[in-house]
Parts: C-alpha cells; structure tokens; sequence
C-alpha cells in the first residue's frame, strides 16, 4: 500500500522530511478495524511528532491522527462495525497513523462518518471534536456552573481547529454564552460565523476587553494556544472558583497565581484514553457518534478550511509547513492518493 512516512526527525524543510513510501497491509485481529483511507487532515501534533519523535531503529514512521474512510475487514472480537460502514476517527499516538491507504483502529475509538459529509469534510472533525468535547465536559464540566460567575467560556485561539469545533458545540450543547480570540479580520469573521457570541483580539490584553463585555467574570476559559502569553490574563479575567483549560505544551506552568481564587487546572489529552486503554476508552466512540449526529441534524458544521491536494509526501509536507506558521484557519485536508 502506497504511505507517506519518515525516518529520522527533521524540519519540514528537509528533501526528506516525508517520504513516500510502499508497506504491507495490515491485518485486522481482536477489535480493529482495517480502513481504507479516503481523506485524512493535518494537526499540530503531527508536526510535532515528526519533528520530534524519533521512529524504532531502522523502521519507519507513519504518522496522520484524523481520517475518514471505509471498513474493508474487522477483527474477530468487533462489535461496533461490519465491511463496507463509512467510519471517522483520529486514531492513536501509539499505533501507525492514517498517511496510508490502509490503516488499523480500535473500533472503540471510531464513529461513524456523517451521512451529509464527503470524507474531506468529515476528516476535519474527529480530532478536533473529540479534544474539544472531552474539554467542556469531562474537564471542565460546563454543565455545572460556578456559583456566582457569568455562565460564559472564552476560547483562546478560537480560529484554529480545535477553536473551531469548540465555539459551536459550547454553543448548542453548552447552552453557554462563547467569547472567541482572534486577530485577523479573516479569523475574526470565521469565529463569527461558527457562533461565537463575542470575539476579542488576542494581541491586545484580553483581561480589559472581558470586562468591557459587561457579562462578568466568566466561569470558563479554555486555552489552545500560546498559554504561556494568556496566564496573567486569564488569571485576573476567570471567575473566583472557576474552571481553566489548556491543550498546548507550554514549557511550565506555573499553578501559583491560580490559588487565591481557587481556580481548578485541567489538562486535555485525547489521547490518554486510547494510550492506556482506559476502562471508558469506547466513550470516545460515542462522542463521536454524538458529533456525527449534530452534523447531520444541521446543528454543527465541518470545521474544514482548505484541501491541500491528494494525499502524497509533497502536499502533506506543504501541508505541515502551513500548520507550523501559526496562522492557519480551521482545519487542512488532504483526500484520495
């Protein structure tokens, strides 16, 4: 099968950064699925990884954490799905990604594709869906609210593709009042057009332009970029007893500041479910259901902001170099070899 992998960590720059490449397909025992890959997008953990993580000596790595397809064989202990189901999911850390035409899944950690959706379209939602929907109400349980705070959740970062997805299920499930970041008049229109209610400039302190609001103190921020910029901010802007969030890999964090008013820090992972093989890993198929279901009801919307071409070595590492400029919208896709 045709795959786009890499060897050694390098810059995106580098002749060989991505690799096209030909590997054996899979097999498909205990509860995988074998998918055959129509679309797949591009996160920043991809770009992290390649740059970063080194691959087994002498073998290759494929990486890729979202992907639509079609189920072409299923494990003998399978239950969720059968040969032929149009399915999406964004896969593990642990396991070979989806820069290939074929790739195995834990059916516990897919959903079936929207109905409404191509696979492009589908392929920009189940990473970004699942961080975001794990973070409103695993983490920070939006459905309780803080005594005393105004039942609202600024979203830092609210253009990118976990921003994107957030501002709309806060917005229809979170019965939440959604204020976004952005600072381009591009993302500042598409924060808007996803439904947040307010949208602030991050480039400009974000504590003054929160009051400004005349909401209140908000019970809920969510960080997804650039936390170590916001702390201070988000500090003097939350709520006494609130909630914070982040995804990002700031390289501390100091937890200090957040005492006096009693703010609780979480920390969002989609990942940790599938990596330890948690005893509620098949949750992840279930918000993943629920995200399928929203799409096709009308109530939530693909969050895909531009196809970058077939799925190949040279589009993907255009791909990369366009996530590691920080100033992307939405979500990138690749579709078809």
């Amino acid at each position: 099968m045709r795959a786009v992998a890499y060897k050694t960590p390098q810059p995106i720059s580098a002749e060989t950064s991505l690799i096209d490449v030909e590997l054996p397909v899979p097999e498909a025992k205990g509860r995988d699925l074998l998918v055959e890959i129509r679309a797949v997008s591009v996160n920043p953990v991809d770009a992290k990884v390649r740059a970063g993580v080194a691959p087994e000596p002498g073998q290759l790595r494929v990486i890729g954490w979202d992907a639509a397809g079609i189920v072409k064989a299923v494990g003998p202990d399978a239950k969720l799905f059968k040969p032929g189901d149009e399915v999406f999911y964004s896969g593990t850390l642990n396991r070979q990604g989806s820069n290939a035409e074929f790739q195995l899944v834990d059916e516990r950690i897919v959903g079936p594709k929207p109905k409404s959706l191509d696979f492009a379209a589908a392929a920009a939602l189940p990473l970004t869906s699942v961080t975001a929907y794990e973070t409103l109400f695993d983490r920070l349980k939006v459905q309780e609210p803080v005594a005393g705070a105004a039942n609202a959740i600024v979203i830092i970062g609210g253009a990118g593709g976990v921003g994107s997805i957030a501002i709309q299920l806060a917005r229809v499930l979170g019965d939440l009042t959604v204020i976004a970041t952005a600072s381009r008049p591009e993302t500042k229109d598409w924060v808007k057009e996803l439904g947040a209610h307010h949208v602030i400039d991050h480039s400009q302190p974000l504590a003054p332009q929160i009051a400004a609001l005349g909401l209140g103190a908000p019970a809920f921020i969510f960080s997804t970029t650039n936390t170590t910029d916001h702390v201070a901010a988000v500090v003097e802007a939350i709520a006494p007893q609130g909630r914070f969030a982040l995804i990002d890999d700031p390289k501390t964090l100091d937890a200090v500041p957040f005492k006096f008013k009693s703010i609780s820090i979480h920390w969002e992972l989609m990942f940790t479910r599938s990596i330890y093989d948690t005893a509620d890993v098949e949750a992840q198929h279930r918000i993943l259901d629920r995200v399928s279901r929203l799409v096709d009801d009308g109530k939530i919307r693909t969050t895909l902001a531009e196809t970058v071409g077939t799925i190949n070595a040279a589009n993907l590492k255009k791909a990369h170099a366009m996530i590691e400029s920080g100033k992307t919208k939405g979500k990138l896709v690749l579709a078809g070899f």
